[in-house]
């Protein structure tokens, strides 16, 4: 299914479900490809015709990827990961490509972006958006888009919330 519009996303939150990690190839840019292979070596990426990829297990799922209680975590946090990671499931353009040319416009610092979501993405909640995607959410991944910035906070699962689900205690009332 191609790409949607933003404007059909009431809101997004990753949950750490693994399925970006599973199902799709990441192509790494020239210098996110030597920055891994200088700390991991060479033999995490496998050349294409005129990319270079990270590494597949057997089953599929990316190399880095890491099982942390019911959660799948990526183990390149931070500035190793790579920009096609930390965008996923948003696809952010200065022309529109996946058309719903209207829905898909965001006006961000003065500047036109074309807004698109993988809708693969279990995390999307659909609906009229909210405050929380239109003034956290989005421009996030513009900012990371652009090379603006790096820092995840909504662009990514809340590690500290869910590290929390995984050591709360169960409380059994007798």
């Amino acid at each position: 299914m191609p790409p949607i519009a933003w404007r059909y996303i009431n809101d997004w939150q990753c949950t750490a479900c693994g399925i970006c990690c599973k199902e799709y190839d990441v192509a790494l840019r020239f210098n996110e490809w030597l920055n891994i292979v200088r700390i991991y070596g060479v033999e995490v990426t496998v050349p294409g015709l005129n990319r270079v990829y990270l590494k597949r297990r057997n089953d599929g799922s990316c190399i880095f990827l890491r099982k942390f209680g019911n959660f799948w975590i990526c183990s390149l946090q931070d500035y190793l990961k790579p920009q096609a990671c930390k965008l996923w499931p948003f696809k952010v353009y200065t022309r529109p490509k996946y058309g719903q040319e209207r829905q898909a416009l965001f006006t961000y610092n003065g500047r036109k972006f074309y807004i698109y979501v993988d809708p693969a993405c279990p995390a999307i909640r659909w609906g009229n958006p909210s405050q929380r995607l239109v003034e956290k959410v989005i421009p996030e991944f513009i900012q990371i888009a652009s090379g603006q910035g790096q820092t995840q906070r909504y662009s990514t699962a809340d590690l500290n919330k869910l590290f929390m689900q995984i050591i709360r205690p169960k409380i059994y009332v007798i």
